[in-house]
């Protein structure tokens, strides 16, 4: 299971020390959603990167060796509208292995949905958002991920809890129903701020939400780096389509 976090400068951590308390806890990886905090993939790709500039952040690789633990370079897109996203959007896909758009405003909830170079969908409804059967379908047809965001739940009391517990309730019956694709996150912007897998499916459970379901939107973060991954490998050319040696009859 995968959890995907803030670091400095998005964040109040480093990079490390989510992938240290991450390993602790005993994710299989973390997904980096801060544009700068890790040199990009297609940096290295390219033979630019320089591990010895100080000034550099540093690689995924570099990182996940360090800490045991699968460290994914990311980027979370905030926009005031469509087309600001997809300028942004247009620009770091090939630069980075998971693409997510903020959304929370029902322009850039449909603009995410029906774009396929997108990943995931975050926040949907943080800023009061619809998110409705039309975006559901959207979502499973061009293979976007909706996210379910905990964090407010695990950091809110009284009535703001009680409200984001129903806005999540609310989605997933439309999320599930429609079978649109979903992953969950505590959204940490701190290593003080992640949650063990296991208290984090706890809380979900007590909450009303599927243990199993809970797992597969944690594990749906890694199932999208390694679809990505694929796709950025010398031999994809498209779905069911390879690069390679194959023999012929004599």
């Amino acid at each position: 299971m995968y959890e995907a976090v803030h670091a400095h400068p998005d964040g109040d951590a480093t990079v490390a020390r989510h992938a240290a308390t991450a390993a602790r806890y005993g994710y299989d990886g973390i997904v980096v959603r801060t544009r700068s905090a890790l040199t990009p993939a297609a940096d290295v790709e390219a033979g630019v990167d320089d591990t010895r500039d100080t000034d550099r952040p540093p690689t995924a690789t570099a990182v996940a060796d360090r800490y045991d633990v699968d460290v994914v370079d990311a980027v979370e897109i905030e926009a005031d509208d469509p087309g600001g996203a997809s300028g942004a959007v247009g620009n770091a896909r090939s630069s980075h292995t998971v693409v997510c758009v903020v959304g929370g405003d029902d322009r850039l909830n449909r603009y995410a949905v029906e774009t396929p170079r997108v990943d995931v969908l975050t926040r949907p409804t943080a800023a009061g958002g619809d998110f409705n059967h039309v975006l559901a379908k959207a979502a499973r047809e061009n293979g976007v991920h909706v996210e379910f965001d905990f964090g407010p739940v695990l950091r809110s009391a009284g009535g703001e809890r009680v409200r984001a517990l129903a806005s999540l309730r609310k989605l997933r019956e439309i999320v599930t129903h429609y079978d649109a694709p979903h992953v969950v996150s505590a959204n940490p912007r701190s290593h003080l701020e992640l949650r063990a897998p296991r208290e984090l499916v706890s809380v979900a459970a007590e909450a009303g939400f599927d243990r199993e379901w809970i797992q597969a939107g944690l594990a749906g973060w890694a199932t999208i780096a390694s679809r990505n991954r694929d796709r950025r490998s010398g031999s994809f050319i498209e779905p069911g389509v390879r690069r390679g040696r194959y023999e012929t009859e004599r």
